[in-house]
């Protein structure tokens, strides 16, 4: 006697919709996986360019020169940074002095934080330094100013009496001594496009100190 044979199809269907149910969470998971991996490599190419870029500032390199900047750019291409604002990064330098009250003062002094020299490489539009000072500081104007402005290169032209270049942040992330120099790098770069909707900020921030 011939059996009918039983009808599978809606075991079938059932098995496709588990199918849609696992693949769909597991693709997103993987997708996650790519992004953060993707993301804490270039948070760790920013923060290489950060120590980097106060590597040289320290040392004397004058970031205020042109073949200086390139030679920076040259180093973050990667990050897309450029000397110009179609830059995808910026870094900020940074030379911070402890100036005590009074300036003769050498233990157990009070005083500021003063920003003695800032020079800033790459998109101006995107979010500045972390450590701003308590007002603006214009530019010197004519050249050759003596007090109260910033010049060419950056220096902050009488910043040890000049309260606008006081920075009050600063002691928060390091403590000088007295007259003490501080050379800060910070980098900030842009998530890619195909990143931001991923990530938890719209860049990526490093600071470096010397």
């Amino acid at each position: 006697m011939l059996k009918r044979r039983k009808n599978n199809t809606g075991e079938y269907g059932h098995a496709a919709l588990e199918f849609a149910l696992v693949a769909m969470p597991t693709v997103l998971l993987m997708l996650g996986v790519v992004v953060v991996g993707i993301n804490l490599g270039r948070a760790v190419q920013v923060g290489q360019i950060c120590r980097d870029a106060d590597s040289m500032y320290v040392r004397g390199v004058d970031f205020s020169t042109t073949a200086a900047q390139n030679m920076l750019a040259q180093l973050g291409q990667n990050m897309n940074l450029q000397t110009g604002n179609t830059s995808s990064g910026i870094v900020i330098l940074s030379k911070v002095q402890f100036v005590p009250n009074p300036l003769t003062c050498t233990s157990s002094c009070s005083g500021t934080y003063q920003l003695a020299q800032q020079l800033t490489v790459g998109n101006t539009t995107l979010p500045g330094t972390h450590f701003p000072t308590t007002g603006s500081i214009p530019a010197c104007s004519p050249p050759g100013t003596t007090t109260n402005c910033q010049d060419s290169q950056g220096n902050i032209q009488g910043y040890q009496t000049f309260s606008n270049a006081a920075i009050s942040n600063f002691s928060s992330s390091l403590t000088l001594n007295p007259n003490e120099i501080s050379y800060v790098a910070e980098a900030y770069f842009q998530s890619g496009p195909n990143l931001q909707i991923w990530a938890s900020s719209p860049g990526f921030y490093a600071q470096a100190f010397f």
